[in-house]
Order: C-alpha cells, then structure tokens, then sequence
C-alpha cells in the first residue's frame, strides 16, 4: 500500500479512513485521513512496496447504485463524443476563414485550455455544491456552449468559434472533473477498478463515432464548390442537435437519483497548517516528470487526430468521409489497446511497458514520415493503438509514493492536460513551414520523451511516509 495510517496504541479515538482506489490494471491512487498526530517524512527511495492487487469479486456496485453508475457512465460517452468531434472542426476551419494548420488548430487549443482554466475551479465548485450538481451545471455549460455555434456559423465569424469551443470545454472539464472520482465510489472499493474500466471503455466509443458523425454532417459537403457560408452553416445542425440532447440529458441526470458522497471531501488536500500541506510536490521528481509527459501525451494524441484527416488527403485519400473513418478506426483503436493492455499489465510492469509503446509510437511515425500513400496513412491510424495506455501508465507512476501528498500530485499532473491545447498548435506551426509530413519530428521527440519516462524517469527518488 502506498499510504497507510494508524491510530496511537494508547489513543481512544477511532481512526476515520476514506480510501478511493482508480485503477486502470496500474492505476491506483490511494487517499487516506491520518489522525491529526499523523507526522509525515520524506526519505530517499530504497525500494517501493508493491500495491496489493484487490481481490476478485462478481459486486459491480453497492446495492441501489446499479442505475447511478449507469447514468454517469453515460456521461463518460458525451465527454469522450465532444471532445472528438471538436477535432472534427479543424478542416472546415481551414476552409471557411483561409487558415493555415497553426490557426486551425487553434480550435484544439481553445478547447484544452479550458482544463487550464477551469480544473482549480471545478475542483472547488464540487466541494462546496457536490457531484450531482456539478455534473447538471457542467452539461448546461456545454448547451450553451454548443449554442453558441449558432451565431458563429451565421456570423462566419472565427473568433465567436473560439468561444464557443471554449466553453464547450469547460462543460467537459467540470464534468470529467466531477464524473472520474464519483464512478470509483459507486461501490466497493475492490470493484472500482472494473466501474472505471468500463466507463473509460464508454468514452472510447464515443470518441470512435464522433468522426463518423463529423465525416457524415460537418465534413459532408467539405469536398463540394460551396459559398463558405454554407460550410459553415453545416456545423449548426450537428451542434443544434448536441445542445439539445445535452439540454435533456442534464434535466435527467438534475432529476435523478445520485446518491450524495459526502466522504470524498476527505480527499481534498488538508489544511493549511496540516502536515501533507508543509510539502511541495516539485520536490518530487517523477512526479513532475510525469506531469510533462501527460502534457506531451494528450498534446500528440490530439494533434494527430487534428491534423490527420488534411494528412490522409496529402496521401492521395480523395474522400473525406473515407478519411474521418479512418480518424475512428484510431480511436478505436485506443480502445482496443486500452482493454488488451489491460491484461498485459498483469503479465508485464508498467514502466517496461510504457517504454515499449512510446518507441512503437516513434518508430510507426518515422515510418510515415518516409513513405507514402496507403504506408503513410496506417501507421499513423495504428499509433492510436499505441497511445491506448499512455495516460493512465503516466498517471499512475506519477503518484507512486506520494501518500497524503497524492491529491497534489494528482492536480499537477491533470493541470498538464493543457499540452493538448499548445502541441496541435506547434505541430500546425511547423506544418506550415515544412509540410505535415516533416512535422512528425515534434510527435515523435514526445514519443521518446515518455518511452524514456517508463522505463528511467518514472522511478521515485523519494517517497511519503508516516
């Protein structure tokens, strides 16, 4: 176990413990409550005990808690459906404002910027109205959102895209913030790691449709001489129907029955004035190190998604329709990973692991760079498959020792979320100067970067104790 507290042998008071574990077959985060006598102590690492596997149990969730689980678990197929079909955007962008890649992908950087902005802020919301209505206030942030690409396809005005992106992020930041720890907690702890699995597998499917849906309304008539305002005006149906099922989802989920959690409250940093808050978490080195290779992560998973479609095209692939499929088929492709890495993780340490998908990443990228046609295009669908476990590996050896220091170390690794407002856009950058085959150099110097993290950075210098 990675944190463990115990009350004095002479004390009379009971020991108050709330322990979440997420788990994604090497994810675990363990949070304690430690008697206010807790003393905590950082020392070099010699060696880390290994975290103890959950026994297998048939209980998916505590009794009374099957329909609430089912209900969230919805949400993680909008967030994950959003979040793609925002990528979607992107070649309609080029078209109707006459932008080069770097601009156009500013439409992912709107988007990713929100979890800069608003993760502090959803954190606190949560705390001071609850999950249940976090979730509600999030879903109609994103209505309106969604709303706003009304005006903006009328208008054709690119800005008023931006803000509307924006706040579309904002909505799923609130409701990723909200939903990921809430589903943990529907049940016993041992059958936590099977509720988040299921639920990310859920977000996966949502982002595979999404390009199917952006190739067959948004794109539809991308490949046809048209007035740009009438590319534009596509986006409006697709998003009219987003704000309106949003609208209804989130007037289901406000009359539903959530069970209020009130105990995760205990995993929020203490005090000022507790010990866990006397301690920096930069003084942790994997810590922060893996907070750079989220950043790099998201960043090249988002812009090859973003870029791919103009990429397919560069190839010789005459339909867009065709190329949108693809860009699910690597989606898909992160999910089937994510499940068959599943069951790898128990056969191999996630750090050999990590190290093994981040060089098939760069391997498969130096390929497409140095070929073409049918080539160039699959190994850059197949990197999707590679990227599957990155962000759960990443995460979970960020935290390994961290102790009651874990919430900490949690914030600064999802605040690195934002790489993937700031990557896409370098990538368009260096497209534009040098083509977008050339511009695989960038995705894949991150490639590296987190390969080198499994397997060397990743390994804690020092840990929490007790």
């Amino acid at each position: 176990m990675l944190y463990s507290a115990k009350s004095d042998s002479g004390a009379g008071d009971e020991l108050q413990r709330t322990e979440t574990r997420l788990q994604h077959r090497g994810i675990f985060v363990h949070l304690a409550v430690s008697s206010a006598t807790g003393r905590i102590h950082s020392r070099k690492r010699e060696s880390l005990p290994m975290a103890s596997t959950s026994r297998p149990s048939a209980t998916l969730t505590s009794p009374g808690y099957l329909m609430p689980f089912v209900t969230v678990t919805a949400l993680f197929f909008i967030f994950g459906f959003i979040t793609t079909l925002n990528m979607a955007l992107v070649p309609d962008l080029r078209r109707i404002f006459d932008l080069d890649y770097a601009w156009a992908m500013l439409a992912e950087s709107a988007f990713f910027l929100a979890y800069f902005v608003f993760s502090a802020p959803s954190s606190k919301l949560i705390e001071r109205i609850g999950y249940k209505r976090t979730m509600v206030v999030s879903l109609f942030i994103q209505v309106v959102g969604c709303a706003l690409f009304i005006p903006a396809a009328r208008l054709v005005n690119f800005p008023l895209f931006l803000i509307a992106i924006f706040l579309v992020g904002a909505g799923v930041t609130a409701l990723q913030t909200s939903a990921n720890p809430y589903v943990a907690i529907l049940g016993p702890e041992h059958s936590a790691p099977v509720r988040l699995t299921l639920a990310q597998a859920f977000n996966s499917i949502g982002a595979a449709i999404a390009p199917l849906v952006g190739g067959a309304f948004i794109l539809s008539g991308s490949e046809l001489e048209v007035p740009k305002s009438v590319i534009a005006n596509e986006v409006r149906g697709p998003y009219i129907a987003i704000a309106s099922g949003l609208l209804l989802l989130g007037l289901a989920v406000a009359f539903s029955h959530l069970p209020p959690i009130t105990e995760t409250q205990s995993f929020r940093p203490g005090k000022p004035g507790d010990a866990a808050t006397t301690h920096s978490i930069w003084h942790y080195r994997h810590t922060v190190l893996s907070a750079v290779g989220i950043f790099l992560y998201v960043g090249v998973e988002v812009g090859l998604a973003s870029i791919a479609v103009n990429y397919f095209k560069s190839q010789g692939m005459s339909s867009l329709k065709t190329a949108s499929f693809l860009v699910s088929l690597y989606w898909l492709g992160a999910m089937v990973g994510r499940l068959l890495g599943s069951w790898i993780l128990t056969k191999v340490k996630s750090g050999k692991l990590l190290g093994a998908f981040g060089v098939a990443g760069a391997l498969l990228l130096g390929i497409s760079m140095f070929t073409s046609g049918g080539v160039a295009i699959w190994t850059l669908v197949l990197c999707g498959f590679f990227n599957s476990i990155m962000f759960p590996n990443v995460f979970a050896l960020g935290i390994v020792g961290l102790g009651p220091l874990t919430s900490k170390g949690s914030g600064l690794i999802m605040t690195a979320i934002v790489g993937g407002a700031i990557i896409p856009y370098l990538l368009g950058a260096i497209a534009d100067k040098i083509g977008i085959q050339h511009s695989f150099a960038l995705p894949m110097a991150c490639y590296l970067y987190i390969a080198w993290y499994g397997v060397w950075g990743s390994k804690p210098k020092r840990i929490v104790t007790v």
